[in-house]
């Protein structure tokens, strides 16, 4: 923990922040009154996701305001108001009506971060549909793993994409009754088993009627990034999208005249939630990047789109960091007043950074793909302490409990005292089941506390700071030391890009902490360094905390969405099976 604080000005972007008063504004929340904030379906229909992205905007004042920009790798750019969103949205729902595809089955969209993935993804959701996107590197086999956890009727994708990782597969899906390809000029149009999702749109009507929707009826369906394992279909239902609406508002601080940008991939829980649903929900415009990472390419983007809210993972920003800040003030920012990341825990030291490069603290949150939306929070209006995850949303009831057996907790209220963190379940985005195991899902609540399965602790004001994964907990000569503790203190150190720490078996201290680091460019391997940082982390940590080995690794091995494998890191370590690898980052 840090003992810095980062002092927030008054409205100090010149934007007042929706939430000026957090103590406030929580004890007055209720998610009854904030589903008021939503049109529901007409004539007491329910409540549908696409309906509040997307059609209610298209019915009013926003008809004509931009929706989606699309950036494509070469340059092309695609414009989407609210009004062209919700035709070719309804030309899909339309499309799937057509196939015979009926609402509860399940649609899956295997593509790059191109329009087509948004416009069926929330087509899908108004034919009620379960939709999940799946991310667009993964190799054949992980994708016929979820295809066949989730049961998938319908896949729309890439002709590309279809024949390097689908076509051999074909046999083997045999409920797989639908596949959808979007082509581009060099692709084959007549590949046999395929629909051309083009032609089928061209020939569906821009109006749909979105049938009643209840609350409760399953919308999503995300995989978890399998850090611990084979992957967890997660379900969330389209009463999640008050949580979207509202954590939009609060915790990344959406206003009417906003230009959003999220990098994340809609394959993962953040582009879905935020890259799609909120920003949408909110009717402001977002930003769509179809490249992949390139800090040039980024800074260039926050610039000429006028990005003025931001939402990005750790991995890029420590990315940008090994760039230093020479490379971001040859930009220009005028319109940026707020940073947010999520995937995993940021550094302290990344969060001052990002006030050093942008004049702006980059905001850590907190939650999970079981959570479906953001938890904890750093907020606008809120001074932050680099390296805490913020506090919790309003609405949202934490605690840091102590496991009691099977189906009890105790809460721990002293300061400071490591322990799980809790959610009291309630909210409308919590996941309503894993796909086909019902006892694994009962297992992740102790009666009414749903078990986060991540170490914390919170102080005395209320922050609440991360420890590590419970599986991730280091225990030696008697110590609880979690590794995120660790992998920040040696990233203070200036040759340290990255780092990441295991427990290694030891027969007297149970474990002694290891600790694998990825060097800045122009550091170098050495057996120097290597004392340097050993001495460098027992200063900092003392000599029960600090590590007692350093590795450099070229590569720390990260999932796709931005987390370090410390599972992997010591199945190597420990010459043991890797287990599932299926949503690790490629070169890792």
């Amino acid at each position: 923990m840090t003992a810095n604080i980062i002092s927030k000005s008054a409205f100090s972007s010149g934007v007042a922040p929706n939430m000026s008063d957090y103590a406030q504004t929580y004890a007055g929340f209720s998610w009854e009154a904030a589903a008021q904030n939503l049109a529901g379906l007409p004539d007491g229909g329910g409540i549908n996701i696409a309906h509040e992205a997307v059609d209610r905007h298209a019915q009013g004042s926003r008809a004509q305001q931009l929706a989606l920009r699309w950036l494509g790798r070469t340059g092309v750019t695609r414009d989407f108001s609210y009004r062209d969103l919700a035709e070719q949205t309804s030309r899909f729902a339309n499309v799937l009506a057509g196939l015979g595809v009926q609402p509860g089955e399940r649609v899956f969209v295997l593509a790059g971060r191109i329009p087509e993935l948004y416009i069926a993804v929330l087509g899908a959701l108004k034919q009620r549909c379960v939709v999940s996107p799946l991310f667009s590197a993964f190799g054949p086999e992980p994708i016929y793993t979820r295809l066949t956890l989730g049961g998938g009727s319908v896949l729309v994708t890439t002709a590309s994409l279809y024949q390097k990782k689908i076509a051999d597969l074909r046999a083997r899906l045999p409920q797989l009754r639908h596949v959808l390809l979007v082509h581009d000029e060099a692709d084959p149009s007549d590949i046999p088993g395929t629909f051309d999702f083009a032609a089928l749109m061209r020939a569906a009507s821009t109006t749909f009627v979105i049938g009643p929707t209840a609350a409760d009826d399953p919308a999503l369906l995300h995989f978890t990034s399998g850090t611990t394992g084979k992957p967890k279909g997660a379900v969330h239902v389209h009463g999640a999208v008050v949580a979207h609406d509202v954590t939009g508002k609060l915790a990344l601080d959406f206003h009417a005249d906003d230009v959003f940008w999220c990098t994340a991939d809609p394959g993962w829980v953040t582009g879905t939630s935020y890259g799609i649903i909120s920003p949408l929900t909110n009717g402001i415009s977002s930003i769509v990047d179809e490249g992949d990472f390139d800090a040039e390419r980024w800074y260039r983007i926050l610039a000429e789109q006028k990005i003025s809210v931001w939402y990005t993972a750790p991995t890029a920003v420590r990315m940008m960091m090994k760039g230093g800040t020479e490379l971001v003030r040859q930009h220009d920012f005028p319109k940026l007043r707020f940073i947010a990341s999520v995937g995993e825990p940021l550094n302290p030291q990344a969060v001052c950074w990002g006030q050093d490069a942008f004049g702006l603290p980059i905001h850590d949150n907190w939650w999970q793909t079981e959570t479906g939306g953001i938890m904890l929070a750093n907020y606008a209006a809120m001074d932050i302490k680099p390296g805490s995850m913020g506090k919790p949303l309003p609405g949202i009831e934490a605690a840091i409990v102590k496991r009691c057996g099977e189906d009890a907790v105790e809460i721990i209220t002293a300061p400071d005292v490591e322990g799980e963190l809790a959610l009291k379940r309630g909210w409308p985005s919590m996941f309503r089941g894993y796909l086909n195991e019902d006892e694994r899902y009962r297992k992740c609540f102790a009666g009414e506390w749903y078990l986060s399965g991540d170490l914390a602790k919170c102080d005395a004001d209320g922050y609440y700071w991360f420890i590590g994964r419970a599986d991730d907990v280091i225990k030696s000569s008697g110590h609880l030391i979690g590794p995120f503790e660790v992998e920040s203190a040696l990233m203070e150190h200036p040759a340290v890009a990255e780092a990441g720490v295991i427990g290694k078996p030891d027969p007297v201290q149970l474990e002694t902490v290891k600790a694998f680091v990825a060097l800045k460019s122009g550091y170098v391997p050495s057996e120097a360094l290597r004392r340097e940082l050993l001495g460098f982390a027992r200063k900092r940590l003392g000599a029960a905390v600090a590590p007692k080995e350093i590795d450099f690794i070229a590569n720390l091995p990260k999932t796709r969405s931005g987390k370090i494998m410390r599972r992997l890191l010591k199945a190597r370590e420990l010459g043991l099976p890797e287990g599932d690898t299926s949503t690790l980052e490629s070169g890792a």
